[in-house]
């Protein structure tokens, strides 16, 4: 084991373990009527989410569900949305917060995959589910409980309550799941990234960025995004107020800056772009901010100058991944020289730069980024194969996370991202997998060969494009294949466009030449 992860573990050793519904029944003693919830006008304090997190607790139990069971929470941010998954938690049980942008048959699967024994939704994903309900309705006899809406084989909200049986204590422990997300994906099946308890509180108590009980954190990306989790948890850890939106919009952001004097944010790169562009930006009054912060995908040098310019307060741009272990932290406001960079890796991390071998570079070679800290994933749900296939192992047999990322360490220490070993699409924050793509386009009968590939986009930073190569004879235009397969895929992996083209270049092996393919578009 190297020295630097010894330091980091025996740092750890030392941090007492403190649970969420700990916390926030602490909380609710010392100030219950202070709000620590605001969505969309409804407010919710310390004390009601005591009181509403146990009688989730108490729904869970009547619901026959045990210490470790998960119940899956399909449903835009609201506050029955933060109390079914505080709620769960507090069960001892462990949340799934779903994609409400993927398809109902992807949903299906997930649901199926996690194990879940109960299923919590809005109005919205109902409808979204409408296709596969039959199959629900057998899956969760009895245990589909509607947030905001009635309609048959869904217990309503309240009943579901008023069921409650008294929670009673739960011996929390740190190796005890608390959520688990699905990574991405439209077809096939997406894994599942399972996090402990004590992973979540290492990380809102050690990365809380100076949150306190006079913070204001607004959010405005979904529930079942780490983008959205990490910053909200930290917040209830330091005791601030969390505002999030249903959905975000531009103006609508600015009015809730305004209104709450909002210190704390994160957000995605395209967010900063659509903010600084609106017609209210340079008349709102942000003088509150201490910290905006930026993940997702890389922040453009040239958009972090501008935030650096017109936004007060400062500006970090985080580099990571869901899975953890990989994590880097630029305080741009202290370091506008380095704006080129994502930043030096976050405290308690060590990251490495290795070859194809799996060999340590020196620092300024270019290689694939690993990365160790104690805010990695317990590992891939019922996929131990896929778990391993993730790790590098250095010579002591510390278990690494690989990020897929192509990157180097300037003389400073600053990462620079360079490339990505995945076939991945980081579009208005959302991964898109282009294997997902190329497999739906690739079914249509007329389609002979497809690669989807990144391409740049002012809105979304990058956006997906087909290059297609068409059966001989067929006359299918590409306005009616990019439609088809939109129809087919979740509202954030939709193509942008479509290209034909006589043939897609490919090495000797058969496989894809994605560089040459991309670099007409990046250059």
């Amino acid at each position: 084991m190297t020295q630097n992860v010894r330091d980091i573990l025996a740092r750890q050793a030392q941090q007492p373990f403190v649970d969420f519904p700990s916390l926030i029944a602490r909380y609710a003693r010392e100030r219950p009527e202070a709000p620590v919830f605001l969505c969309e006008g409804d407010e919710l304090s310390w004390a009601g989410l005591a009181r509403q997190m146990d009688r989730v607790a108490g729904a869970c139990v009547a619901s026959g569900l045990v210490s470790g069971d998960k119940v899956a929470l399909l449903a835009a941010p609201s506050i029955r949305a933060l109390e079914t998954f505080f709620g769960t938690v507090r069960a001892g049980c462990c949340i799934v917060p779903l994609a409400t942008s993927a398809t109902a048959s992807a949903l299906l699967g997930m649901l199926r995959d996690s194990d879940a024994k109960v299923l919590v939704a809005d109005a919205d994903a109902r409808e979204m589910l409408r296709p596969v309900e039959p199959a629900l309705r057998e899956a969760f006899a009895g245990r589909l409980v509607a947030i905001d809406f009635d309609a048959p084989g869904w217990a309503a909200w309240e009943a579901w309550l008023e069921q409650a049986q008294a929670p009673g204590a739960v011996d929390y422990r740190p190796d005890q799941p608390f959520n688990l997300i699905y990574s991405s994906g439209t077809t096939g099946q997406p894994k599942g990234i399972l996090h402990h308890h004590g992973m979540r509180a290492r990380q809102a108590m050690r990365r809380n960025f100076g949150l306190g009980p006079d913070s204001v954190m607004l959010l405005s990306t979904p529930l079942y995004s780490n983008t959205t989790l990490q910053p909200m948890l930290a917040t209830v850890a330091g005791g601030g107020l969390t505002v999030l939106m249903r959905k975000f919009d531009a103006g609508g952001y600015l009015r809730l800056c305004a209104a709450h004097k909002v210190t704390h944010t994160m957000l995605v790169p395209v967010q900063y772009q659509r903010l600084l562009a609106h017609e209210d930006f340079a008349r709102t009054d942000l003088s509150s901010f201490v910290l905006k912060q930026c993940t997702g995908a890389p922040l453009d040098a040239r958009l972090k100058a501008l935030i650096l310019e017109h936004w007060p307060g400062g500006l970090r741009e985080v580099y990571g991944m869901t899975e953890g272990g990989c994590s880097c932290v630029l305080d741009a406001h202290e370091f506008p020289h380095k704006l080129g960079t994502v930043g030096k890796p976050a405290a308690d991390h060590d990251m490495r730069i290795i070859d194809d071998d799996g060999r340590v570079l020196p620092q300024g070679e270019v290689g694939e980024i690993v990365g160790w800290s104690p805010y990695m994933m317990a590992g891939y749900y019922k996929q131990p194969q896929a778990t391993e296939a993730f790790y590098w192992r250095d010579e002591t047999g510390v278990a690494f996370h690989r990020s897929g990322d192509i990157g180097r360490f300037d003389e400073d220490g600053f990462l620079v991202l360079l490339d990505r070993k995945k076939d991945l699409i980081i579009s208005g924050g959302f991964n898109i997998y282009a294997t997902d793509l190329e497999a739906v386009t690739a079914s249509h009968p007329d389609v002979a060969d497809v690669a989807v590939i990144g391409i740049p986009s002012e809105q979304w930073g990058e956006t997906p494009l087909a290059l297609v190569v068409r059966k001989p004879g067929s006359d299918l235009d590409a306005e009616t294949l990019r439609q088809w397969v939109n129809a087919q895929v979740g509202r954030t992996q939709r193509l942008a466009a479509v290209e034909f083209r006589q043939e897609l270049p490919r090495s000797a092996l058969g496989k894809l030449l994605k560089r040459e393919l991309r670099q007409p578009y990046w250059k």
